[in-house]
């Protein structure tokens, strides 16, 4: 492959996320979306003027399409570690939307899947590129605020019936997995990304306005150790009335304390440190807007130019199989505190 040449993609799963992808595909200059797959109609998922080619099932497009590079998995998170799966045996680079699986396991699949057949895998963790996580990398990296005491994350979201509506995958155990892997997962994903793994976890989990919707907690607090040194603790919720409240980070350390806040972790509010004084940082990208609710920050073309650039040799991936596979591991670990009959 030239680094001339454009890197065709495809997408299976055309609901919010899924058309996200296609249009940023459809808009960077060095890709080439060439085929969408659904199991509902273009019709029903209100594509107007779709010009790629249509298919009803991964499996149709794999069939049908030889000349394509990539395809994007924006399904349910319950088929992603299956369809990944899929791809990979067909020989083709894969993007999976967090979470990379539901279970641990599955997800050694996909990483052994992937060396036995020399294709990349790609995990969607787009709030990696936010301005404020990129800085705290930065921070952390280069040991700023000496040994960490402490850090809190707190996530505090609504999703409520306008979201959880019958026959819609979110909600459940075998589509969904629980509120860590769909709502949260991407945080989860910043508190490896800074400080590595936990260990000595303990979980209280509740489920306060969801009873008649999903199949598991809507609110958790959970404290543990990190395994390189201080104290954390996840405070987390979809019970919040009307609109998400915040997502935010407060980290403690020897030579001082950050605050990141905002409704998507998308601004430093506080920031004193021994012999530092904080740049100014570039805005932060709007959140996803789904209409009744909103989400993560929308930095998906970062991860569409980062899987180009990779396969044309300019770079290596931002978030790999490896780390998709610890965030699902410590979620895991997480939810064996959790009460089998709880709902």
């Amino acid at each position: 492959m030239t680094k001339g040449d454009k890197i065709k993609f495809a997408v299976i799963g055309m609901g919010h996320i899924g058309k996200r992808h296609a249009d940023i595909i459809r808009q960077n200059p060095e890709a080439e979306l060439v085929a969408v797959a659904d199991i509902l109609s273009p019709e029903e998922l209100g594509l107007k003027n779709l010009k790629e080619d249509f298919y009803s099932s991964l499996t149709g497009l794999l069939n049908s399409v030889d000349d394509v590079d990539v395809i994007n998995i924006c399904t349910p998170n319950g088929l992603h570690a299956p369809q990944a799966i899929e791809v990979l045996n067909a020989k083709k680079h894969v993007v999976i939307e967090k979470p990379i699986a539901l279970k641990k396991a599955d997800a050694e699949k996909i990483i052994f899947k992937a060396l036995q057949v020399s294709r990349q895998v790609f995990v969607v963790m787009q709030n990696r590129y936010s301005p404020p996580s990129v800085w705290l990398k930065d921070m952390i990296e280069n040991n700023r605020l000496g040994n960490i005491y402490s850090v809190q994350l707190n996530c505090y979201w609504n999703r409520d019936d306008r979201y959880y509506n019958k026959g819609n995958w979110h909600g459940t155990r075998e589509t969904d997995g629980g509120t860590l892997f769909t709502q949260f997962s991407h945080f989860i994903d910043m508190m490896y990304w800074l400080f590595g793994d936990i260990e000595n976890i303990n979980g209280k989990f509740r489920n306060f306005s969801h009873a008649e919707t999903i199949d598991f907690e809507d609110s958790g607090i959970v404290h543990f150790d990190f395994i390189n040194g201080g104290i954390g603790s996840i405070n987390y919720s979809t019970s919040v009335w009307d609109k998400n409240l915040e997502s935010s980070i407060i980290i403690i350390g020897e030579k001082g304390t950050i605050k990141v806040a905002g409704q998507y972790m998308n601004s430093v509010e506080y920031c004193h440190v021994k012999d530092y004084d904080m740049p100014a940082l570039p805005e932060s990208n709007p959140p996803n807007d789904y209409g009744a609710y909103k989400g993560s920050a929308a930095n998906h073309h970062f991860i569409i130019e980062n899987v180009i650039n990779t396969l044309k040799g300019t770079s290596t991936i931002t978030t790999n199989a490896l780390e998709g596979l610890k965030v699902v591991e410590i979620i895991e670990r997480i939810y064996q505190n959790k009460p089998n009959n709880l709902k």
